[in-house]
């Protein structure tokens, strides 16, 4: 097991390492160039070789990329004598916009992002995998056909008309809700309820519908091997049958897409959160792609392409709990 997360750990070392040097080449070699942005349309020539000695814009890209590199892990300085100013680590740069620390920037946003997240992460679990399991059981019923139709209505709808039409109803027509924002858990908990609940709804509902099915398909594969057959020959009850010997090998399939799926929300749910108007990494990272702040949007990139990293690695040692097989080659 050792030499299998050693080995984990270097491919999550490599595959960040070549995530970071191509969007390093996107966001800063393909793009317009930031000098001129920060420095506006009257600027002058002399200001702008100004501006691009300070942000080292100056410097090949592979002493650029170098420099940006060594920085997350043991900060970096901007300009020279009095003006310098150092970034500490982890430091991913200055926002062109606000001339914010882009960390500082995630920290204060990936709360609500993390929220949203774990919310409609838990919402969608129970939903979807209580669903699928009970229409497996009740294959061909009207609970199956109504529930199936549900699920495949439900996983149709985007998500930007999902949560316009609850605005309109939940908090414009009947007024039962609040307007979504970012509440602290501190400000009370039925008020934070209140205004994550519509994120969480409408964040959930396509995922819902797509693990019911899943779980739906699963559960009636398993149900139809050999071995569920000799359970039930000897006498177990079908309550038994299926918690002890469907459930396990069923959900397996489940736990790797539920972790690629809330890996990526960790990311931000750019969507959602641009609709409802909460500041997380999402709205951020929407917010910097349409003033193309450049060093904001590569940190959103990589911290999305960090968390999906690690929740691969998470989902693999959770595989070696659930299936036998691979808890051997993993040793």
């Amino acid at each position: 097991m050792a030499r299998y997360l050693a080995g984990r750990f270097a491919g999550i070392v490599l595959i960040l390492f070549l995530i970071c040097l191509f969007t390093f080449l996107i966001f800063f070699t393909l793009q317009p160039d930031p000098a001129v942005m920060i420095c506006g349309k009257t600027c002058t020539p002399e200001r702008i070789d100004q501006i691009r000695a300070v942000l080292g814009l100056d410097r090949p890209f592979f002493a650029q990329f170098w420099t940006f590199l060594a920085g997350i892990f043991a900060g970096r300085d901007y300009g020279s004598g009095p003006n310098l100013v150092h970034c500490a680590a982890p430091c991913l740069g200055y926002s062109f916009q606000t001339s914010q620390s882009v960390w500082q920037m995630v920290l204060d946003r990936l709360p609500v992002s993390a929220t949203v997240a774990i919310g409609a992460a838990v919402l969608w679990l129970l939903v979807g995998i209580v669903a699928g399991l009970v229409s497996a059981v009740k294959e061909g019923t009207w609970w199956d056909r109504a529930a199936m139709g549900l699920a495949l209505g439900g996983s149709s709808i985007p998500n930007y008309v999902l949560a316009l039409a609850l605005q309109y109803v939940l908090v414009v027509w009947l007024q039962i809700l609040p307007f979504p924002s970012a509440v602290a858990f501190s400000d009370g908990p039925a008020l934070w309820f209140q205004s994550y609940l519509m994120p969480w709804v409408v964040l959930a509902t396509g995922y819902a519908c797509l693990y019911a099915r899943l779980t739906r398909a699963n559960v009636i594969d398993t149900l139809a091997e050999n071995f569920m057959r000799t359970a039930r020959a000897k006498g177990l009850s079908p309550a038994l049958t299926l918690r002890r010997h469907a459930l396990r090998p069923a959900l397996t399939p489940i736990a790797t897409i539920f972790g690629m799926d809330f890996a990526a929300l960790l990311g931000g749910a750019l969507i959602t959160e641009t609709v409802f108007g909460l500041n997380g990494v999402g709205k951020m990272a929407a917010d910097s792609i349409a003033k193309n702040d450049q060093p904001v949007i590569m940190a959103v990139t990589l911290l999305a392409a960090f968390f999906v990293v690690v929740g691969n690695v998470v989902v693999d040692l959770v595989y070696t709990r659930l299936d036998p097989r691979v808890r051997i080659t993993a040793k």
